[in-house]
């Protein structure tokens, strides 16, 4: 079993039930449905959080209450007297507030004054951000995943190209792209950790440990959603520098690696980042292999910011360059997903699936930040060997993903893999029928400029100790991939 207590995660607890929920579009609804469900205490830990955001741009999508989650949780707890309500976001640079219409600014001044307690968290070395995202609630129910709160984050499932809720939801004339978030929600012991998660960050924000929620006997899941896995061991894995005498914690890194390691037959990522050398080199080795697994990456065609177009964007490149080099039997697909008119879908969510056994949704990039210099958290559910129920749901959930990006039925995408003999060969039969949303992802040639960039990790430390020192960089990655490299060298 890959999920181990001190090693590849914190915790191993037990997911009475799960459900992926793909896109904004859903997380929004559900998260609402079970707000209203709470009995004790909602906690939100978020990257980002923007009080406008819209619950329901549909018409008539309203529900009890405010529709925009700020109004919506100072109502909710006015009403609810005994209900303990708090959200911790990151105290993000200026610069990058400014690019999120300064959502710190207005968090705080939204719940000034009310009995929400909303806290802005700058305990991270300089240059660092806390990146986990996760709604808690009653210490019994729990979402996960890598999606922030935040107006332009929603989306359905079908990414229309014109679809004026987008802008109806960003309270704006603004149409901003098309984006794609995976969350998770589950409940059982493991939404118990998650909540003392929680709570352990607060109480290093502020010297408070919040008390944990007493046990209600109410059931918070939403009604509509349908649990798609039962009973599955669930691990929760961190990312945290070491920082103020706290100890590093690289339990998300840790289990990519050994995820990688064990794979048998395909390991599937979505991620937003595609640029740890780490990840690059384990991922070329089991390519290198003559029965190694199929490797299927799914990512945006480009960064949405500028800065990352002119650092991630292009030590990915880099990444792709290395995998090619290794795909000598021809197992690496890679894939950028565009719209029906071939606009940019933004890929922000962080999801692994590894063969039918491992399903993990969080908020760790495939950077070296996320490695080591941002607090991450990721939530996985693994399936036992002998568990076929559970280990036919995660490969459905992956049929659903495909599905999703490609337009098509599911069960038309199953049938083309198997007869394909492969995901990834199924995925390219499929776009020669017509299927074509999604679409070959390459490395691009890199000048001088950009070659330095992707050497260095510019933008992409490590850690604290080579924050801003990108030479020392360089050594640290060295140093890690010479312990990851089998005797011999490279395959």
């Amino acid at each position: 079993m890959l999920l181990e207590a001190g090693s590849t995660c914190w915790r191993v607890e037990c997911a009475d039930r799960a459900a992926l929920l793909i896109d904004m579009a859903d997380y929004f609804l559900a998260v609402r449905a079970a707000m209203l469900k709470a009995r004790a205490s909602i906690h939100l830990l978020n990257w980002a959080f923007d009080p406008d955001t819209l619950f329901d741009p549909q018409p008539g999508g309203g529900g009890p209450y405010a529709d925009r989650i700020g109004p919506f949780l100072k109502a909710l707890v006015n009403d609810r007297q005994d209900l303990d309500v708090r959200i911790l976001c990151w105290k993000s640079a200026l610069p990058v507030s400014a690019t999120q219409r300064f959502f710190p600014h207005r968090a705080k001044a939204c719940f000034a004054g009310s009995p929400v307690r909303f806290l802005l968290d700058a305990t991270v070395p300089l240059g660092a951000c806390h990146h986990q995202k996760m709604v808690i609630i009653d210490d019994s129910l729990a979402f996960c995943g890598g999606g922030d709160i935040g107006p332009d984050r929603w989306d359905t499932a079908a990414h229309l190209d014109e679809d004026p809720r987008r802008e109806e939801s960003a309270a704006s004339s603004k149409d901003f792209a098309s984006r794609h978030e995976v969350m998770s929600m589950v409940d059982g012991s493991v939404a118990g950790a998650l909540g003392e998660l929680f709570r352990e960050r607060w109480r290093r924000a502020t010297g408070e440990r919040p008390p944990a929620a007493p046990v209600s006997g109410g059931d918070a899941w939403p009604d509509h959603v349908e649990a798609q896995l039962t009973r599955l061991r669930a691990g929760v894995s961190r990312t945290a520098p070491a920082w103020h005498g706290e100890p590093e914690v690289r339990e998300s890194e840790d289990l990519h690696l050994e995820s990688i390691r064990s794979a048998g037959r395909c390991i599937y990522l979505e991620n937003q980042y595609f640029t740890s050398p780490l990840i690059s080199e384990a991922l070329a080795l089991r390519l290198a292999e003559p029965a190694g697994p199929e490797v299927v990456l799914v990512s945006a065609a480009r960064s949405a910011s500028w800065f990352d177009r002119m650092t991630m964007d292009r030590t990915r490149s880099a990444f792709l360059a290395r995998l090619a080099a290794a795909d000598r039997y021809g197992r690496l697909h890679a894939f950028v997903p565009l719209t029906g008119q071939g606009r940019l879908i933004i890929v922000h969510a962080k999801l692994s699936i590894i063969d039918d056994t491992l399903l993990r949704i969080g908020s760790a990039n495939l950077n070296n930040r996320s490695g080591g210099f941002d607090t991450e958290c990721d939530l996985s559910l693994e399936a036992a060997p002998d568990d076929t129920p559970s280990r036919r749901a995660i490969a459905a959930l992956r049929t659903t993903l495909l599905a999703h990006w490609l337009g098509c039925p599911s069960a038309l995408v199953d049938q083309t893999i198997a007869a394909a003999g492969g995901v990834g060969a199924g995925i390219e039969q499929l776009r020669r029928q017509g299927y074509r949303r999604l679409n070959p992802l390459k490395p691009m040639p890199l000048g001088p400029l950009a070659a330095f960039i992707a050497s260095h990790h510019l933008g992409d430390p490590t850690g604290p100790g080579d924050a801003w020192r990108p030479w020392k960089r360089r050594r640290v990655l060295a140093a890690r991939l010479a312990a990851l490299t089998p005797p011999g060298g490279r395959s």
